[in-house]
């Protein structure tokens, strides 16, 4: 059983007993590329170091927003934002004050947010009666818990502007549950609860939120879980994929996003017919 990362990569600590945080504190930023403008519109990429949130950054950044990209790597940060003008900001998201850091980092370099990417994340793959609590810990924090107090720590200024949008990447596995994926799957399906939550209590503000539900992406998540994706390769979709996905759903003001759109199906089928559902579920898995 490993530690694994879905979409956006995180690179969790080695040591799996509780430490104080040494990741970068958020504070000196790095710039790459001409001189940014702050009459561009500014968005905020966590988990920008690979896979959904690098491609997410590269999709903004071709439409000449003004990046912020943070994640625990700084090489890759630099690398993600290499030709343009995004500011780096490193930053632990799992350390108790990771998201006030960034959030206060973040304002302080641009002066708003329209836009929040909230990519980072990880998973864990194996039976839940074998999973160690710190691991338990580990995925609730960052996939859920720092998503929430990152969100808390952005909102208030986009409110005070009348504009801005939240984008909160889910997971198939929070809609249907996943087999050995027991703890990734409720904190997905935590957060649709917290974007549908949340769209509501912002009506009327300005502010919307995006909840983008992909499938299977071809990203470092599968090796890091320690065995192969079990369907075919072409069933993986890339981070270019999803990153487009999550471009059209924020131009488009749009609620949800499913990649590909088909994902729909199993969510209603629970609904209207949930002992069919589970019985397909698992024969299929």
């Amino acid at each position: 059983m490993t530690l694994t990362g879905s979409g956006s990569a995180y690179d969790p600590p080695a040591d799996p007993a509780p430490r104080r945080s040494t990741a970068p504190v958020p504070a000196r930023v790095h710039q790459y590329g001409p001189p940014r403008r702050l009459d561009r519109r500014v968005a905020l990429v966590t988990g920008a170091s690979s896979g959904i949130g690098a491609a997410t950054a590269r999709r903004f950044a071709m439409d000449g927003w003004q990046l912020l990209l943070s994640g625990r790597d700084r090489h890759r940060l630099q690398q993600t934002a290499s030709g343009t003008s995004a500011v780096v900001l490193p930053a632990d998201l799992a350390a108790p004050d990771g998201p006030r850091l960034l959030a206060q980092s973040a304002l302080h370099t641009t002066g708003r947010i329209d836009v929040l990417v909230a990519g980072a994340g990880m998973g864990w793959a194996g039976p839940f009666a074998a999973m160690p609590h710190t691991d338990i810990d580990r995925v609730l924090t960052l996939d859920l818990n720092a998503t929430l107090h990152l969100v808390r720590e952005v909102l208030p200024s986009m409110i005070a502007a009348g504009r801005g949008r939240v984008v909160l990447l889910g997971s198939v596995a929070g809609c249907v549950g996943l087999r050995e994926e027991a703890v990734y799957s409720a904190a997905k399906a935590g957060l649709a609860a917290f974007a549908e939550a949340l769209r509501q209590e912002l009506r009327g503000t300005g502010v919307g939120v995006t909840f983008v539900v992909p499938g299977a992406v071809d990203t470092p998540f599968h090796t890091r879980r320690g065995r192969p994706y079990d369907g075919t390769r072409t069933g993986l979709l890339s981070p270019g994929c999803v990153a487009g996905t999550i471009w059209e759903a924020v131009r488009q003001n749009r609620d949800e996003a499913y990649v590909p759109t088909w994902l729909t199906v199993p969510g209603r089928a629970r609904g209207l017919a949930p002992g069919l559902y589970r019985r397909l579920l698992n024969r299929f898995g």
